[in-house]
């Protein structure tokens, strides 16, 4: 079965016309004008990714991801016509996985979205099944998708799983940005740099002591980021 996308956009003309296109392509396609229809269809059945605009009548698209977290893990790629740095920023801090701005290219667009699916699916998947790499105090065990610093569970989301897992892959060896997005992200991703950014800043506040001094994941100044293995 074709995977679904659900389109949440108060400009009745795109919502008619990217609709018609996805469905082109070959996406089963449901739309909405305001967040709270998006959120209701959600509920209901849970699509396999969601266009969602930033600035809609009643709840905007910042309050209605919060909402979409708090109850499902999905894919969500921000179309919006707002260009602040800021709310980009934002938006990525809450969750969503890229941000396309008005007016676009459809052709980018569906190349975006086809590489959020993929990569969705990747992570569905246990990555590198029955490896366990204990360094330091730090064990990640990569078929349970868990992460133990001391002994003390730590919860992360699965991109800062995988980012930390690729870290460990070779600790004290510098990442450039451009390598830790291809190796995470995908080979295809399109999106911006911005993403490593602020995923890197959560990861630091779920393992470090002092996110504002980092001791693990630590930053090479022009050059990119390298873990520093911790002694037990």
């Amino acid at each position: 079965m074709s995977e679904q996308i659900l389109l949440i956009d108060d400009d009745a003309l795109l919502r008619r016309s990217l609709a018609f296109t996805l469905e082109r392509t070959g996406y089963r396609v449901a739309t909405a004008a305001t967040a709270e229809d998006g959120l209701a269809q959600i509920a209901a059945a849970c699509p396999d990714l969601v266009l969602l605009d930033i600035g809609l009548p009643g709840m905007d698209g910042l309050d209605a991801l919060r909402q979409m977290r708090r109850h499902a893990d999905l894919p969500v790629i921000f179309v919006t016509a707002r260009r602040r740095e800021l709310e980009q920023v934002l938006g990525l801090e809450l969750g969503a996985d890229d941000y396309v701005t008005k007016p676009f290219d459809v052709e980018v667009l569906l190349a975006r979205i086809k590489a959020v699916l993929r990569r969705y699916r990747t992570t569905e998947q246990p990555a590198h099944p029955g490896a366990t790499l204990t360094l330091g105090d730090l064990l990640i065990d990569a078929s349970a998708h868990t992460v133990q610093i001391a002994d003390r569970p730590i919860e992360l989301a699965p991109r800062e799983f995988d980012l930390l897992h690729a870290l460990a892959q070779q600790p004290g060896h510098v990442f450039a940005a451009e390598e830790l997005l291809s190796r995470v992200w995908g080979d295809d991703f399109y999106g911006e740099p911005q993403v490593l950014y602020v995923h890197i800043r959560r990861l630091r506040e779920k393992i470090e002591a002092d996110p504002s001094q980092p001791r693990r994941v630590l930053t090479v100044r022009g050059v990119g980021y390298k873990l520093a293995v911790r002694e037990a």
